[in-house]
């Protein structure tokens, strides 16, 4: 597995008041350093060493999220209240369901 590939993101912690580096496929692993491009070293050789351990065990390794194909679906379950909510504010603006909560999600990112 090339473990550059996962989805790693470092950022600054204020609580910590040190560099935390992130991996979106292993959510529980992280690594701390004053320094930002070493909190991103010791994660990467943190995640090899897990991936290792897990091929040699036999265990599935996440793919990389860059790797994986997406249909551009997915089904979410929400109360009968909050649809009823949502398709009289799509009828409102004239547009879809799906156009609304396509809006919604995109603003929120």
């Amino acid at each position: 597995m090339e473990i550059n590939k996962y989805t790693y993101q470092v950022s600054w912690s204020e609580e910590d008041q040190e560099f935390v580096a992130t991996v979106v496929e292993f959510p529980s692993l992280s690594w701390l350093d004053p320094d930002r491009q070493q909190a991103e070293q010791g994660l990467f050789a943190l995640v090899s060493e897990v991936v290792e351990d897990m091929e040699a065990n036999g265990e599935n390794v996440p793919e990389p999220i860059g790797g994986q194909k997406f249909s551009g679906r997915f089904n979410v379950r929400i109360s009968p209240t909050l649809h009823r909510r949502l398709v009289i504010e799509a009828g409102v603006e004239g547009i879809s369901l799906n156009a609304l909560v396509t809006q919604k999600l995109a603003a929120s990112l």
